[in-house]
């Protein structure tokens, strides 16, 4: 008999969707209809294959709204669930013992993906373009690279990097984050008031950013990349699910009887609506941003803030409102979630790579290459589970893990 463990079930299931969705955005990037006919050049700047290492022939327009609505929110979403989480975990643990567990977890597994997956998954990109398709033809240009690319697991470094911060203002001025918790504790009952004031924070972590640089580039050292619009962003959104997470999810703003939870389909207008916006404002400036006018600039620049905290907050509220039943299925994939991130690249790019000769549509592609890579790296990460469930046993790196009891 399925004995159903205490956990916070609807949270618990919206890892597991977001996990799914993570996998379906890098499986789908090789079918967009906006890529260029031929792959990226492994050696030319700007390095464009870092983000897209296959290109394949078969497109679909479909897959290109699908990722445009993910690059809006679902990184802000990762980082507002790895902070929910942070305040249990460091009132259990204290400063030092999270922030030993947090490189165990988190600092340490980055740089084993960097080390030996990224190279794994990227060779394959290589050998689209490269005249000698060796082995150690590519090493010797994968070292010869301006960066080393990380690939999806730039979220790490990152993570670590806010969980540190967490630790220390946790240990240094706690006050401050006890006045976090507070603040969102008063919130509970006006869904509508944190949404308007995480939006109003957002333009102010994003806008000048993004009108400084541009939406779309990254900058690294070495392996640490990060995208140059949004390191504010993801700040502002880790902090916030830290306010949430210390005022309580089971009597607070995400509890699944309050207001936020039983408005779930006005904030999923409300998420259409904002995409729909941000998407024809943005579309005027993709001859070139920095030659648009500074008035459809600053339309996109301010209409993105509205659709990621309104895409954040409609995932947060269909799950609690219509996820609140336990599943082993995806009991299993929230389990495995960290896991599934280490590991998914390496079979989705080789597995993209595959099918290129292969007369399907765009559609059946994608499909195989997201069954496929799931459940290769869902497979993967049960076994790793069971060899050391300490360090794979919990999703989020926990990177979006520690659930609230």
């Amino acid at each position: 008999m399925y004995v159903p463990s205490q956990v916070n079930i609807p949270l618990s299931n919206l890892r597991a969707v977001v996990i799914v969705i993570v996998v379906a955005f890098h499986s789908v990037l090789p079918y967009l209809a906006s890529q260029p006919a031929q792959p990226f050049a492994f050696d030319v700047p700007p390095y464009r294959w870092v983000a897209f290492p296959i290109i394949d022939h078969e497109r679909w327009f479909g897959f290109d709204l699908f990722c445009a609505w993910q690059d809006v929110s679902l990184m802000s979403l990762m980082f507002f669930l790895a902070g929910l989480f942070t305040p249990a975990s460091l009132d259990r643990k204290r400063s030092r013992i999270y922030l030993r567990e947090r490189w165990w977890r988190i600092g340490l597994p980055f740089f084993l993906v960097v080390g030996v997956l990224s190279p794994l998954a990227y060779y394959a990109s290589y050998r689209l373009t490269a005249a000698n398709p060796s082995p150690s033809a590519f090493w010797e240009h994968w070292l010869a690279l301006p960066m080393w690319p990380a690939g999806p697991a730039w979220f790490l470094w990152q993570l670590f990097l806010l969980s540190t911060l967490a630790a220390a203002l946790r240990a240094l001025a706690p006050q401050s984050l006890t006045r976090l918790g507070r603040l969102a504790g008063s919130l509970k009952d006006r869904p509508l008031a944190f949404f308007i004031g995480l939006t109003a924070l957002s333009i102010l972590a994003y806008v000048p950013l993004v009108m400084a640089f541009n939406p779309w580039d990254w900058t690294s050292w070495g392996p640490f990349s990060f995208q140059l619009s949004r390191p504010l962003l993801y700040l502002l959104y880790f902090f916030a699910g830290y306010a949430i997470g210390a005022a309580g999810t089971q009597h607070g703003l995400l509890r699944g009887d309050g207001q936020f939870a039983e408005h779930w389909w006005a904030w999923l207008v409300a998420a259409v609506a904002s995409f729909a916006l941000w998407g024809v404002l943005t579309s005027l400036t993709l001859k070139g941003w920095d030659n648009s006018p500074l008035a459809y600039r600053l339309a996109a620049a301010f209409a993105y803030p509205l659709a990621c905290a309104s895409g954040v907050l409609c995932m947060l509220a269909i799950c609690l409102k219509l996820m609140r039943t336990q599943h082993r299925v995806l009991d299993s994939l929230s389990r495995n979630a960290y896991g599934i991130y280490l590991l998914h690249y390496v079979f989705v790019v080789w597995l993209q790579y595959a099918l290129l000769t292969i007369p399907f549509d765009a559609l059946t592609k994608a499909a195989i290459v997201l069954c496929g890579a799931l459940a290769l790296s869902w497979g993967a990460s049960s076994g790793l589970t069971a060899f050391n469930p300490r360090h794979f046993g919990t999703p989020g790196g926990r990177a979006m893990a520690d659930q609230p009891r």
